[in-house]
């Protein structure tokens, strides 16, 4: 396979995720400021299968998606204005967050194990860009930012992240295998799922 193929593979891929978040995204609680919703699983997905290259380039592809009036965001919603409403923290911080991921399980490995420090270190980086916006865009005191933007969201995060690591590190091994993923270094410890 030549090296046009691979790119064009990952490319593929990596545009199949943006998807993915923008579908994920419907799937939410709703709740007075945020509601909760299936996008930081994507997200936790998109960093744990696609490390931080491809796993951003995805983020970075349903954002300008969802700026661009495509309702991709939660409750079928886009435009810009969500991009600078309360919830714009959120989503600008998925860039940075799935990058972070990313780069965590390419420098050490792609385990189970490693996915979990990952996705949980991507939530928390998550929830501070969101309370740090929602306190601004709101106009709320931190106390009642860090209440309503980052508390109600800590134990279905933990989840989410367990859900990432587990589903995003089988499913990874399962693309290499199938020879539709091709990460740059494949190291031994790629294969591993504990």
């Amino acid at each position: 396979m030549t090296k046009d193929q691979l790119k064009l593979r990952s490319l593929i891929l990596t545009a199949l995720f943006a998807a993915i978040i923008g579908i994920m995204a419907q799937l939410f609680i709703p709740l007075p400021l945020v509601p909760i919703t299936g996008q930081t699983l994507a997200i936790g997905l998109a960093a744990t299968i696609l490390g931080s290259r491809y796993g951003t380039i995805s983020v970075l592809l349903y954002l300008a998606i969802g700026a661009a009036g495509v309702p991709v965001f939660a409750e079928f919603s886009g435009g810009v204005s969500k991009l600078v409403g309360p919830t714009g923290g959120y989503l600008i911080g998925y860039i940075p967050t799935v990058f972070i991921m990313g780069l965590y399980l390419e420098k050490t490995s792609f385990t189970i194990k490693n996915a979990m420090i990952a996705n949980t270190i991507g939530m928390i980086i998550t929830l501070i860009f969101g309370t740090a916006w929602l306190k601004i865009a709101a106009n709320l005191s931190w106390t009642a930012a860090f209440m309503t933007g980052f508390m109600p969201f800590i134990i279905v995060g933990l989840v989410k992240a367990f859900l990432a690591s587990w589903i995003g590190i089988l499913t990874r091994q399962r693309l290499i295998s199938a020879k539709l993923l091709f990460p740059e270094r494949l190291k031994e410890k790629d294969n591993k799922v504990a």
